[in-house]
Formats: structure tokens, sequence, C-alpha cells
């Protein structure tokens, strides 16, 4: 009996040992995703094909930030609509 519950106590302590070692981190990847409106209209047409691209405000024709102080920051059509298909996907 007294054999078999230190045997069992180093299994515990054998087994609880792997909870103490740090976690293997993967590195971060970064995804970066540049589309332009004709990239818009081919994924609508593939998507949907009955349903046409469909684009009212022509927001994938605007440039936001495009003035200072977020001019110097390169905005781009190609960053707009990245931003907006992120908010998109967000909410």
């Amino acid at each position: 009996p007294i054999m078999f519950s230190k045997i069992v106590l180093a299994l515990a302590l054998v087994g609880s040992a792997a909870a103490f070692q740090a976690p293997v981190v993967k590195p971060a990847t970064r995804v970066v995703m540049s589309e332009t409106k004709a990239d818009l209209e081919a994924l609508a047409k593939e998507l949907n094909p009955v349903v046409p691209f469909w684009d009212p405000l022509g927001l994938a024709d605007q440039t936001f930030w495009a003035t200072e102080p977020w001019g110097a920051l390169g905005s781009t059509n190609e960053a707009t609509i990245g931003w907006l298909r992120h908010a998109e996907i967000k909410h």
C-alpha cells in the first residue's frame, strides 16, 4: 500500500511537469491584402453570378484619409477598400 501510493504520487508529479513548460509561441503572420475595384467586381461575379457588382454609394472609388495629416501615410484606393472589407467582416 505504501509503495503503491509512492508510485501514484511519482506518476502524478511526472505528468504535471508538462504543465510548467512554457507554451510554444508561433511567430505571428501578417496577411496583406490589396484589392482593387476590379478584384471586387470579379469576386462579386464569382460569388453570385445572378447579382452583379453593386456599389450604390461608390465607396470602391473613394480614397479615405487622402487629406493631411493622413496623406503622409500614403493612403490609396486599395487601402480604403481593405479598410472597408475589414470593417465589413468585423461587423
